[in-house]
């Protein structure tokens, strides 16, 4: 995977972590090398929106969540609302599972 360009500012959210948005620098694009169904050899760039959604994914496989990019103080500032989200006290339009 090679990520390069400038970094540009979008406001993200992601399903794990609802009702937070917050503005997310990220490389304009992506090169990634893959083999497909059977097992192709490919390459292929992705800019733009789906280059920042597979970044946001590969997070997720990297163990990551998009607060991990905010700067220390700002992750402070929405802690309490992060141990809400944690508990359970957030009321969302799909299922989700608690710690505990």
């Amino acid at each position: 995977m090679e990520v390069k360009g400038e970094e540009w500012p979008y406001n993200e959210g992601c399903l794990s972590i609802p009702k937070i948005r917050e503005d997310i620098l990220r490389k304009e694009s992506i090169t990634l090398k893959f083999f497909d169904e059977n097992f192709v050899s490919n390459t292929q760039t992705f800019s733009g929106l789906s280059g920042r959604v597979i970044l946001h994914e590969y997070d997720h496989i990297e163990g990551k969540l998009f607060i991990d990019h905010l700067p220390l103080l700002k992750r402070k500032l929405m802690k309490g609302k992060l141990n809400d989200i944690s508990k359970g006290k957030i009321d969302v339009d799909y299922k989700m599972l608690f710690p505990g």
